[in-house]
């Protein structure tokens, strides 16, 4: 498996950010939505510092989140981006069946992406994803561009929400309708 070190922490603000906007639902009784650990082996720790420096994934993770909102079971995945196209290879297949098989079961999968440079967020159903999935696999392009995102699915922040992704859940939810 894949090999931890500091280079893990760069969407740690992302990840902050979710996880208090977790919070938030819950408070409100919104939604149950818990972050998904990456077991983890040590192979060197930092005695005077009491902190891993090196490990090993023990199993492949599948998404970021997972839970239910209002009983309709979500998972999802967050991901930031520092520039206009994002790359598919950020996506591992395992990801990906995880979320298909997600919501062949009923549920919803999408990512949630932040676009860091434009402070802008993002949510993206798995139908979506898939097309740019299929593209490249199919030799097509290996990253896809903000021009080519629905407008429909950014995300406005509101109500005190850092990341209000229950809103692209709403639309996604019309759209299926």
């Amino acid at each position: 498996m894949g090999t931890w070190n500091t280079r893990g922490l760069r969407g740690s603000t992302l990840e902050d950010m979710v996880n208090r906007t977790n919070e938030q639902y819950q408070e409100k009784g919104l939604a149950l939505i818990q972050k998904i650990p990456t077991p983890i082996t040590p192979v060197k720790i930092d005695q005077a510092h009491r902190h891993i420096t090196l490990a090993y994934f023990e199993q492949r993770s599948t998404v970021d989140y997972i839970g239910a909102v209002q009983g309709i079971p979500v998972c999802f995945d967050a991901k930031e981006c520092c520039t206009d196209t994002f790359p598919l290879a950020n996506i591992h297949p395992h990801q990906m069946e995880f979320m298909k098989k997600f919501e062949k079961q009923g549920g919803i999968s999408f990512l949630l992406l932040f676009f860091s440079h434009r402070d802008a967020f993002y949510y993206m159903p798995l139908r979506q994803l898939e097309i740019f999935w299929e593209r490249r696999e199919q030799g097509g392009r290996k990253s896809f561009k903000l021009e080519e995102l629905s407008p429909g699915f950014y995300l406005k922040k509101h109500g005190g929400f850092l990341v209000p992704y229950l809103d692209g859940i709403q639309e996604d939810l019309k759209m299926r309708d």
